[in-house]
């Protein structure tokens, strides 16, 4: 296998004269946007109950333990969109320092996660957008049709460019966690004034393991991977952010430090607000902060909760139409997708092709899930799968930052630390994590996760032999032996 340390950095073929807008946005609208890919209001909703009831109120811990991995691999990303600053990252990162083909997996594994990640928020869509103005209905019907009318507008603003959709992710953020922050610390301040109803605080709160002891650590790790994931939305920007090298990086590393606050005062504050019993029913049904905050409120600040809820899947689905097609994009520049999907437009300055495609793909999932089987049978499925296809490339985006840097790694006590032990730790994790899910879940989900890897290799031959894909002739990378004095990493 040939080897060549970067120098100088081989791009992509320069086929397609247009490109992304550079110097868009900047490091704090990026923060945002890698915060909105999260969903932090939805993975929430989704994961609250289970999350008491899986780890016997011990989730602000196990939240906390999950983020502590979760800054790792940030930094892992941060270090290496210093070397490689492209949209298609763990794509291009993986497979220029380890193997072209991991690398064309990788970028699989990428889309698919944020499909199926998009697919999980958008089930919740309908009933939040109804409940906001005070409508109910069981028609499956119904929620597609607001999936797709919302869907297709974040396409359009999706399209029209990278500075609009910023603004816009800023707006709704600012209004989505107002709210989600404003009933924690309400429903915090319930819990510890002894309101009637409400489950109080105890020793268990604050232990691993929850209340006597009988919680399930691994369990709770699995849906604290799901609400982290997506974090790493900063990175598919990266061509379109100030000093795209730096920022995106940064950006990463503040969205985990964000959501880690977020998460544990939000499952903290809100899990004893009422009953287990209460509180595991309305998790059944999907309506767990819409109940806590008719709990705390009434019908009208319940209202204000699916608002929130609402935005954060109008958010997410937003972000996922921009991040995929990005990735989408960065493959199709090599031809290791059809190289149509590499076509920017000259007049927005966007990837319109594919982010058509992810729209469509979007609604596509989204009908099925929803026509197919019940809104609360579809949740248990697609939640655990789309979390645990973000942590697999997590890991491989963490060992690519231990062969890329390998030189490094063994040149001080520092760079082995934070280059080598830390990564290879946080990989360990994940990979525990992986498997503790892949022991517990459902034969259809492994199934799914069979499919969608087997799609990715028909889809990777494909790419070799039909479109003679020059990413699979590119030599391997490492960095340059660091010089004397540059012991330290940044």
């Amino acid at each position: 296998m040939t080897e060549h340390s970067t120098a100088a950095v081989v791009g992509p073929p320069a086929s397609h004269a247009a490109r992304l807008e550079p110097d868009a946005i900047g490091v704090a609208q990026d923060t945002v946007i890698g915060m909105a890919s999260a969903a932090p209001t939805v993975s929430v909703g989704l994961t609250v109950a289970a999350l008491a009831a899986t780890v016997a109120y011990g989730g602000g811990p196990v939240i906390v333990l999950c983020g502590i991995p979760m800054l790792i691999i940030a930094n892992a990303y941060r270090r290496l969109n210093l070397w490689n600053a492209n949209c298609g990252a763990s794509f291009e990162w993986v497979g220029r320092s380890i193997s072209p083909y991991l690398g064309f997996v990788t970028g699989w594994l990428m889309i698919a996660a944020y499909i199926t990640g998009c697919v999980s928020g958008v089930e919740v869509l309908g009933p939040s957008v109804l409940a906001v103005f005070g409508v109910t209905t069981s028609s499956n019907w119904a929620y597609v049709g607001i999936a797709a009318v919302v869907t297709l507008l974040m396409l359009v603003i999706a399209i029209v460019g990278i500075k609009i959709t910023a603004r816009t992710q800023v707006g709704m953020a600012f209004v989505e966690y107002a709210i989600l922050i404003g009933f924690a610390i309400v429903g915090l301040v319930f819990v510890l004034g002894h309101h009637a109803g409400t489950f109080p605080i105890t020793r268990g709160w604050f232990s691993l393991s929850g209340i006597g002891g009988h919680g399930s650590i691994a369990a709770g790790l699995i849906a604290a991977v799901y609400i982290y994931s997506g974090w790493e939305g900063t990175v598919y920007v990266n061509e379109e952010v100030k000093h795209r090298r730096e920022n995106p990086g940064r950006a990463a590393m503040i969205a985990v430090a964000l959501l880690i606050v977020i998460y544990t005062l939000v499952q903290v504050g809100l899990q004893g607000v009422v009953s287990p019993a209460r509180l595991n029913k309305a998790g059944q049904s999907g309506d767990a902060l819409v109940y806590i905050a008719n709990a705390i409120g009434g019908s009208g600040w319940a209202k204000v909760m699916a608002l929130a809820l609402a935005l954060s899947v109008i958010a997410a689905t937003g972000t996922s139409i921009v991040l995929t097609a990005r990735i989408i994009y960065g493959m199709g520049t090599y031809r290791a997708l059809p190289s149509f999907l590499a076509n920017i437009s000259r007049r927005y300055s966007t990837p319109v092709a594919a982010s058509v495609l992810t729209a469509v793909f979007t609604i596509v999932i989204a009908a099925v899930y929803l026509l197919a089987t019940s809104v609360q049978g579809a949740f248990s499925d697609v939640v655990g799968l789309s979390g645990q296809l973000f942590a697999a490339f997590y890991i491989l985006t963490a060992i690519a930052t231990i062969v890329y840097y390998r030189r490094r790694v063994v040149s001080s006590v520092w760079n082995a630390l934070v280059l080598g032990i830390l990564p290879l730790a946080a990989a360990g994790f994940l990979a525990w994590v992986l498997f503790k899910f892949l022991q517990s879940t459902t034969a259809a989900s492994l199934w799914s996760i069979v499919g969608i890897v087997a799609a990715g290799i028909v889809l990777m031959v494909i790419a070799r032999v039909a479109f003679r894909s020059p990413f699979f002739a590119l030599p391997r990378e490492s960095e340059n032996a660091p010089t004397a004095g540059a012991h330290k990493a940044r």
